[in-house]
């Protein structure tokens, strides 16, 4: 039985390093320049990899040496300075060893360049909003007193540096490459977290709070947006797209986007055409976290032409997707589940004007 338990500790500990070796699951391609970050998780492999075989080796070793013996009677000890000091002396090397790095590389994460580009992340349930600052190089002022379906930002409508602040539309931000970006970060609702694997950076936003870091891109692509962070029933679906393109290519895709001053008096909350205002109100409602425009599925079902197709549902029943049928669904959306989708949208979050730019907004994506 001791030999048994013995070859099991060696087992696994020589398990492990195979594992860890021929481990087909491993860091995705990093495109910033944390590259520090890796060293950092290295050297935590390396400190843990070792504590772990060191100490199954051992244990494996006073199984045996130290066993059962008919006879035999274990001495009696009182102490070992020696072996103490040996014993404060390696934890403290390993803590050091395992501490100092990360702490290192987080106070550059936040000590960003001064020629860095500065832009802003909203986390709302279930989804991103991103700000950039217009020509003036500088974010407008932003308070919660201003936060309303209209104004997901809470951007004030009375700064002047506000009114050519690029707000984002859609999805998908994108960023030039080889220039540092400075990330600031707040949340509108609950604890939601701002990461994208490859750069290997992160952070949490905290609702009433200015989080921030930075990082720059080294790599031309396409990378995946996601809230390391749960919040909600949709937390899953929180995602986002992040293009890193060449400064012209950057340049072109910026001035497509709208300006805050742009969209009319106030802001976004303008007058604009029912269309346009459904689709604002979509983004900053936080529809467009469970309902897709492009056919996709998330959390509910894709709203992409839904308009006037038959809807099955849990119970059995069918009905037509016409505008009576629209309006019952967002505002009261549990009379009528639909089948393979679970019922978790909130009922009687818009007003019946904002109801009427939604329904108009889904009849357009056809």
């Amino acid at each position: 039985m001791t030999t048994a338990v013995a070859i099991s500790l060696v087992l696994i500990a020589v398990g492990a390093l195979a594992f860890h070796v021929a481990s087909p699951w491993w860091l995705t391609p990093i495109a910033s320049n944390w590259h520090a970050m890796d060293d950092a998780l290295m050297l935590t492999f390396a400190i843990t990899g070792v504590a772990f075989v060191v100490l199954h080796l051992f244990v494996a070793y006073t199984v045996v040496r130290y066993r059962h013996r008919a006879g035999h009677r274990a001495a009696a000890a009182h102490g070992n300075s020696k072996l103490e000091w040996w014993l404060i002396g390696l934890t403290s090397a390993g803590i050091v060893g395992l501490l100092a790095p990360g702490l290192t590389v987080y106070a550059r994460l936040i000590d960003p360049p001064r020629e860095a580009l500065r832009f802003e992340v909203m986390g709302q349930q279930w989804q991103w909003h991103y700000r950039l600052p217009g020509r003036d190089g500088r974010l407008g002022a932003a308070d919660v007193r201003f936060i309303q379906a209209s104004n997901p930002f809470g951007m004030d409508p009375r700064d002047p540096y506000g009114q050519d602040d690029v707000l984002v539309d859609g999805q998908e931000l994108h960023l030039p490459l080889g220039r540092p970006v400075l990330v600031q970060l707040r949340a509108q609702d609950v604890l939601h977290d701002f990461y994208v694997p490859q750069f290997r950076t992160r952070m949490n936003m905290v609702p009433g709070t200015v989080t921030h870091f930075w990082f720059t891109p080294e790599r031309l692509g396409r990378y995946e947006v996601l809230c390391a962070q749960l919040c909600g029933v949709g937390h899953s679906t929180m995602r986002s797209a992040v293009v890193v393109e060449a400064p012209d290519a950057y340049a072109a895709w910026l001035a497509r986007q709208p300006t805050f001053g742009g969209q009319g008096p106030g802001g976004i909350g303008g007058p604009a055409e029912e269309g346009k205002q459904g689709r604002l109100l979509a983004q900053a409602k936080g529809c467009a976290a469970c309902h897709s425009v492009d056919g996709s599925t998330r959390v509910g079902p894709s709203w992409k032409g839904l308009y006037g197709t038959l809807r099955r549902f849990e119970d059995g029943q069918e009905l037509r997707a016409d505008e009576a049928y629209l309006r019952q669904s967002i505002q009261a959306p549990h009379a009528h589940v639909v089948q393979g989708y679970p019922p978790v949208m909130p009922p009687g979050q818009v007003s019946d004007t904002e109801l009427a730019a939604l329904v108009e907004y889904i009849r357009s994506l056809q």
